[in-house]
């Protein structure tokens, strides 16, 4: 199905992945693909890693709150 743009699709993905590199600490796709571990978390650690007390104004496109 249509999603919008291509350009607008990709923007988001270069922000996940930027995002990612920098949790990781890594400068590279290559360090990347070396340094980067994948981490099992419960439920509950899930909904309390996300950011709280936060008000939006606009919700993400890739991304819906709810209620958690």
């Amino acid at each position: 199905p249509y999603k919008g743009l291509l350009s607008d699709t990709i923007f988001q993905m270069l922000g996940g992945l930027r995002s990612g590199m920098g949790y990781c600490g890594c400068h590279t796709i290559e360090e990347l693909r070396t340094k980067a571990k994948f981490v099992r978390i419960t439920g509950a650690g899930l909904v309390e890693s996300h950011p709280h007390d936060v008000y939006i104004t606009k919700e993400a496109p890739n991304y819906s709150g709810g209620n958690c």
